[in-house]
């Protein structure tokens, strides 16, 4: 059984240590990040990715090709992966080459790795990052929160294919768009309470072609 590689704890002298997260406002820049993986992956373009836990099969089935075509383009997405349409993209997208970023609402000092990531990790195409701790060991409403506001301040965009009315991913999309950010979604009436707060409608191939052309040009 190969070993993992060890965790790498970066301060803002680290070679690595994202120096955007200082430019971005409305999230300090943690002074440690605690890193398992390929480190040099955050020095490219990143994608972050949002969606609420309830997600309807029409907004589902545009998200899901969305992804297959962002792996098809090797394009970097980065997210925590957490309800249920996040953990499919990332399981989608680790059958792809592309690197990907994720960040867990928990410290990952004594994280025990998913066996679907430790080849990926192995390969040098997956990043695990955290701003938490080792005593920051269970994820929670407050944590998770703070890891998304993270993930949006290091992606160079942000795509919220759905946020439900009111819900989590709605007040996140209404932070990142004060702060000046763009956020992206789907074209549609299901999203009209995201372009009422500010976000950019787009079809899938106005997105897919917005996306790339950033993270490769």
């Amino acid at each position: 059984m190969v070993e993992p590689p060890p965790i790498v704890e970066m301060t803002v002298e680290h070679w690595a240590y994202p120096t955007q997260l200082a430019e971005r406002p409305g999230v300090g820049a943690p002074d440690t990040l605690w890193a398992l993986g390929n480190a040099s992956i955050l020095r490219h373009p990143m994608l972050a990715l949002f969606c609420s836990v309830r997600c309807p099969g029409n907004i589902i089935l545009k998200t899901y090709d969305l992804v297959c075509a962002l792996r098809n383009a090797q394009a970097l997405v980065i997210g925590g992966f957490h309800s249920p349409m996040e953990k499919e993209c990332l399981r989608l997208l680790l059958r792809g080459e592309q690197p990907v970023i994720v960040c867990p609402a928990r410290g990952i000092q004594r994280m025990r790795v998913p066996a679907a990531w430790r080849g990926p990790i192995e390969e040098g195409r997956l990043l695990v990052l955290s701003p938490f701790e080792e005593k920051r060991r269970r994820p929670t409403v407050a944590l998770s929160e703070k890891r998304n506001r993270f993930v949006a301040a290091l992606a160079d965009q942000v795509f919220i294919p759905y946020a439900s009315p009111r819900g989590k991913t709605e007040r996140l999309a209404r932070e990142i768009l004060g702060w000046g950010r763009p956020v992206l979604t789907f074209q549609g009436d299901r999203n009209d309470n995201l372009v009422q707060l500010g976000a950019i409608p787009l079809g899938l191939e106005q997105i897919l072609d917005r996306l790339t052309e950033r993270q490769h040009g």
